[in-house]
């Protein structure tokens, strides 16, 4: 479970970070979409192509800008936040 300090949750200040080089959002990036860092790749293109049923490969071939770790990192942490709400 990530505990609020913990480098992986999420901030509170005008430019959002998850896990420092995960996922940003920003109003000047994509009116402010969550986008995984360092990209312009909106977070939920991850989610929308894997329930479309396309593979991890496909989606980064399709996204070079992308990396494997980032993509694993994203769903690692969508599964953490399931879980908490699991939980509760």
């Amino acid at each position: 479970m990530i505990e609020p300090d913990h480098p992986h949750s999420i901030s509170n200040n005008r430019r959002h970070t998850m896990n420092t080089e995960l996922v940003t959002t920003d109003p000047e990036i994509l009116g402010g979409t969550p986008v995984f860092a360092g990209t312009r790749v909106p977070v939920a293109v991850l989610f929308e192509n894997l329930a479309d049923g396309l593979t991890l490969d496909e989606i980064l071939e399709s996204y070079p800008t992308l990396n494997r770790e980032q993509a694993i990192e994203a769903l690692r942490q969508a599964e953490t936040l399931l879980e908490r709400r699991k939980a509760a």
